[in-house]
């Protein structure tokens, strides 16, 4: 092969090139005149790995305990018509090993909120799938708190390279997870039980707020009745958990799924918006809607340094995408909630 391979450069070399060979590129030609256009074929990302499936089963299982947890006490507060006690809520973790079958109570909030939250990440996933963008199977978060869990997320491993493809991985998750979330605040709110003084801190320990969306359902379904004396039943609490988490990955800044879909309508209001929206979230905090605005307003200011990797083809959403970023609009309207929990000052 070596002798072969002399004989054809020695072939090559001795035809002769002329002295001035013509330009491949033409000299004025501006690289940014010529439009970015996809190659002719598409690398289809390879699938996570075994072992991320075993980690995210894993997570899910464990998820899937705390959550039987927190529906349990949910259900236990539906059944007995109040509303949730924190130390009922913490005592009731021992039920974890002294009595698990007892957690079946919790099933429907547990199945729900989960299946809400994982029809979320689906929605990433899938969307991920279509754009030849490498991601992780999605990862739960369990932890022992009053939802059971802190959500889930994917990782997204290559670059989102277009704009089109920025708002369908955005906006996926967020109107999956909103539209399954629907039926059961339905039945929730269809099957609550009217309880005076439910959102009076002064008598309860716990109160919650009432999303829009809630709100136009307690107006259809129980006249009269306000939506803070709804007790909803464990499963319309899941969905309530489900629109509280809508709100909250809607919001348009930085990495979150809302900043997604307004950087892929015009980075230059993405970029001014995630400045001033933490200050926006401390003003809540400081104006004593919730304190933990505080929280998430130090987070998203501190996402402002992370590395965001540039889109190399911006153009335009069309038409569908736009009704469709009018819509994540909308539904964030209906599921975001200044004060989404009253936490009374004095314990009962």
């Amino acid at each position: 092969m070596c002798v072969d391979f002399i004989h054809r450069a020695k072939h090559f070399v001795s035809t002769p090139l002329p002295e001035n060979p013509p330009p491949s590129t033409p000299a004025n030609l501006s690289w940014r005149a010529v439009p970015y256009a996809p190659s002719s074929y598409a690398t289809i990302p390879p699938r996570p790995s075994l072992k991320m499936l075993f980690i995210a089963g894993a997570l899910f299982f464990l998820t899937l305990c705390t959550c039987l947890v927190a529906g349990t006490q949910f259900a236990f507060a539906y059944a007995q018509n109040q509303a949730v006690s924190l130390d009922e809520f913490f005592k009731a973790f021992t039920l974890l090993y002294k009595h698990p079958r007892a957690l079946a109570a919790g099933l429907p909030f547990a199945l729900t909120l989960l299946t809400i939250l994982l029809a979320h990440e689906l929605g990433h996933f899938f969307a991920c799938r279509h754009h030849h963008i490498r991601a992780s199977y999605p990862f739960f978060i369990p932890f022992p708190s009053l939802m059971g869990t802190f959500g889930a997320f994917i990782l997204i491993r290559s670059p989102i390279r277009t704009a089109r493809a920025l708002f369908d991985v955005g906006a996926s998750g967020p109107l999956v997870g909103f539209v399954l979330a629907v039926p059961p605040l339905i039945y929730g709110v269809l099957h609550a039980k009217i309880v005076p003084g439910l959102d009076d801190t002064r008598n309860v320990d716990l109160a919650f707020g009432a999303p829009l969306l809630l709100r136009i359902f307690a107006v259809l379904l129980h006249p009269g009745v306000s939506a803070g004396s709804l007790l909803l039943h464990p499963v319309g609490r899941a969905a309530w958990v489900g629109l509280f988490a809508t709100s909250l990955n809607l919001l348009p800044v930085a990495q979150l799924d809302g900043g997604h879909i307004l950087r892929s309508l015009s980075a230059r209001l993405h970029y001014f918006v995630s400045l001033l929206f933490p200050f926006v979230l401390v003003a809540l905090g400081l104006f004593g809607f919730w304190e933990g605005w505080y929280i998430w307003g130090a987070l998203l200011f501190g996402m402002r340094f992370l590395r965001i990797a540039p889109i190399y083809d911006p153009t335009p959403l069309d038409t569908p995408r736009l009704w469709g970023a009018l819509f994540a609009l909308f539904v964030f309207l209906l599921c975001f909630m200044p004060a989404p929990l009253y936490i009374s000052p004095t314990p009962h």
